[in-house]
């Protein structure tokens, strides 16, 4: 069995709720859409959208605006950051990542894996780093392009390694990006789980990325803390930083 097995089509699906959630999709994809744009591009009949859009409204998964289309409701917000809380790992992460990011001048991330994907937690920017639209809280990031993505493929078994990165894909961000699974592997292969892990310019043109594997026990979450730097080069002092940090979070 794999990790996405729970994603089968069960024998009893609810059809009415996944047309509601096809209709929140196209919504939080589209912001700004009348009734009829809804419908269409859900490929459901209008009657039937009308329906779950009231439906998703008076819940407020979705809010009608002045000129009687639809945007996202505020529901949809506070689902977001419900995950988000029980993603983290409490109240102290925030702190650390702080001091990781002062201490070093470069943009922090807390990620982990969640559901078969690498997911960012929380981060802290710095001014050293520029800012990197698809590392914010929440979002699913490259495992085979970036630190931090690496550094936590080593704390997984090989098959788990294979099965996330297989499924994600292995799409080419740069000329630099790895699309090749036996090549991961043997760049996993040369590194130990208490080193710092480095991509350079994989996921972004001129951009370094360096990730430390957090220590764990037996069944504890895999996490992973990164700092991303402009150039090619991961500065000494970052280096230690990310592995003292990556101590500190053991203990929360």
């Amino acid at each position: 069995m794999t990790l996405y097995a729970e994603r089968e089509r069960p024998d009893d699906l609810v059809q009415s709720v996944t047309r509601a959630l096809r209709v929140l999709e196209v919504v939080t994809r589209s912001p700004g859409l009348p009734v009829k744009a809804i419908a269409r591009r859900s490929g459901l009949n209008l009657s039937t959208t009308y329906h779950l859009v009231r439906t998703l409204a008076y819940e407020g998964y979705v809010t009608r605006l002045k000129n009687g289309t639809y945007d996202v409701g505020e529901q949809v917000s506070i689902r977001f950051y419900e995950q988000l809380g029980s993603l983290g790992r409490g109240a102290g992460t925030r702190e650390v990542l702080s001091h990781l990011a002062q201490s070093t001048g470069y943009s922090a991330y807390l990620g982990r894996i969640s559901a078969g994907r690498v997911v960012v937690v929380d981060y802290a920017e710095a001014p050293g780093s520029p800012y990197l639209e698809d590392l914010e809280r929440g979002l699913d990031v490259s495992a085979h392009a970036t630190a931090l993505g690496k550094a936590l493929l080593l704390g997984v078994s090989r098959r788990e390694r294979h099965e996330l990165v297989i499924d994600a894909g292995m799409r080419k961000f740069t000329a630099r990006t790895t699309p090749d699974l036996a090549v991961l592997d043997a760049q996993l292969a040369r590194l130990r789980p208490d080193s710092v892990v480095e991509e350079h310019g994989e996921f972004r043109d001129d951009i370094t990325c360096a990730a430390y594997l957090v220590p764990r026990k037996d069944g504890e979450v895999t996490w992973a803390v990164g700092l991303s730097i402009p150039g090619e080069v991961v500065p000494q002092q970052a280096r230690r930083e990310l592995s003292l940090v990556a101590g500190d979070l053991t203990t929360i």
